[in-house]
């Protein structure tokens, strides 16, 4: 699948579970994070159980398709999941990056490669992946062009893209809004097929079957009602 969309509310709390069943889930539960918000507990948020759908569905596809000694980068990696997963699953070669100064104080630090800085300009040899993560990222001062030929530069051949955005069909005005200092982004189903055609020019290609179609918006945030989209694509 190049492209999916979550669908309703069930599938968030489904992945959770299934994450939670393999000792897999690492999300602050919502009272941990009353207590961090108001620094009456030391420590950090990590995750977000409304990114459980994607988290899940993109761990289990590096699973299926990535060796576990092949290098893994997650980008927009403060508070990130991903590589705490993959850690866990006994992958080898993790590295995250993110703007956040703080993210040296991730879990597991000594363990994965923590370091601060731009993907679109990762200071990564060519071809150092075998894939690129990044959950809830790209909505955030999309720059199309710039994030393709960043995401084919860093991929082996046959790596793999795998990026979770804000999404609806029909196009939701964010004009004028900003998130960590960023443009938001909520993604329509042609900005999404127009990125697809740039990233072919990169020779990022997609991997199967595409659905665009939105069915419920389980999402809110800003006063914005939408959903999640799911892309896979494939360096040649």
């Amino acid at each position: 699948m190049t492209l999916d969309v979550l669908s309703n509310k069930q599938q968030i709390v489904d992945a959770r579970r299934e994450l939670k069943r393999r000792s897999l889930s690492y999300a602050t539960p919502q009272w941990k994070e009353w207590l961090l918000r108001h620094r009456l507990l030391p420590g950090r948020r990590i995750g977000d159980a409304l990114k459980s759908w994607d988290v899940l569905r993109t761990v289990e596809l590096i699973e299926n398709r990535v060796a576990k000694y092949v290098p893994v980068l997650d980008i927009g990696a403060y508070a990130s999941e991903v590589p705490l997963i993959l850690h866990r699953l006994g992958y080898q070669h993790i590295v995250g990056l993110d703007l956040n100064s703080d993210i040296a104080g991730m879990p597991f630090a000594d363990r994965i490669d923590y370091r601060e800085g731009n993907f679109l300009k990762a200071p990564f040899p060519d071809e150092s992946f075998g894939a690129i993560t990044a959950i809830s990222v790209i909505e955030h001062g999309f720059q199309g062009e710039a994030l393709a030929a960043a995401m084919s530069r860093l991929l082996r051949p046959g790596g793999l893209f795998i990026a979770s955005f804000d999404y609806w069909p029909e196009k939701i005005v964010t004009s004028g809004v900003e998130m960590f200092g960023m443009s938001w982004t909520i993604f329509s189903r042609q900005e999404v097929e127009q990125f697809i055609q740039i990233a072919a020019r990169e020779k990022l290609s997609p991997m199967g079957p595409i659905r665009f179609d939105g069915v419920e918006r389980p999402i809110s945030c800003l006063n914005r009602d939408y959903t999640f989209a799911w892309m896979v694509l494939q360096r040649q």
